[in-house]
């Protein structure tokens, strides 16, 4: 059946009226329907980071982070962080921890997934963002976006600062900057590497970079200059962020 003019229209603007305006937002929501989409919404996936498994389980609002090592006599601990709770089991039995010592370990494993599911948490309602402009890095056009965090919901770390750089054909995150407060202050500079779907997810390690003048301050617009020192060759390679051995349950 052919539809009339009006009628298409009609869809035609529905359809404009329904993209976001901003873009900043525009370029995430092509960033996030590239690497996953709907696939973040419910999996269960466990992993290796660093000697240590984690199982990472979503679905819809809720969550489920576990980190599981073992001692020196092999017994087995798990650090659980969940929607409405945040504890430690050795050999099964649940631990009396401070919570000091027991926002360390939800700092951590936090860290480590919200890292993995990039950039899916950039949904958060805590997360605020600010469109940097358009940057070529390697012959490839890039939106670059500034974020940061609302002191509600933000966590402990909202003060920390991210740049995230998109490529704009397909939307994927090639290289993210950060800077932090958390225990001591840095910056930090990651180029993805080794990208694999999983689930449809799309997982990648990172070369972890960090400035080679030591006395480089810790600023908004130092963080926003990652890239052309990265082009500059004025970082030096820290580390690699690998992942290993995904199995999806």
């Amino acid at each position: 059946m052919q539809r009339s003019l009006p009628a298409l229209l009609l869809l035609s603007l529905l359809f404009v009226a329904c993209q976001p305006t901003d873009p900043a937002e525009r370029a995430l929501e092509k960033a996030i329907k590239f690497h996953g989409g709907e696939s973040y919404d419910s999996f269960s996936l466990e992993f290796e980071f660093r000697d240590m498994r984690y199982l990472i389980q979503r679905d819809g609002g809720t969550f489920e982070y576990i980190r599981i090592q073992k001692d020196s006599t092999g017994t087995e601990i798990r650090d659980v962080l969940t929607n409405t709770d945040t504890y430690r089991t050795i050999g099964g039995e649940r631990q009396s921890v401070p919570d000091s010592l027991m926002d360390k370990y939800k700092y951590s494993v936090n860290s480590v997934a919200y890292f993995l599911l990039l950039p899916q948490p950039l949904q958060d309602p805590a997360v605020q963002k600010e469109y940097i402009g358009v940057v070529d890095i390697k012959g490839k056009k890039y939106d670059k976006i500034k974020v940061f965090f609302a002191q509600e919901g933000g966590g402990k770390d909202h003060d920390d600062v991210f740049v995230y750089w998109f490529d704009q054909e397909d939307g994927s995150m090639d290289y993210l900057a950060y800077l932090y407060h958390v225990n001591e202050s840095g910056m930090r500079f990651r180029e993805a590497y080794n990208p694999q779907r999983v689930g449809g997810m799309l997982m990648q390690d990172y070369i972890n970079f960090a400035p080679k003048d030591s006395t480089l301050a810790v600023t908004d617009e130092n963080l926003l200059s990652m890239d052309k020192l990265y082009l500059g060759g004025e970082l030096k390679q820290l580390s690699r962020i690998e992942n290993k051995n995904f199995i999806l349950h």
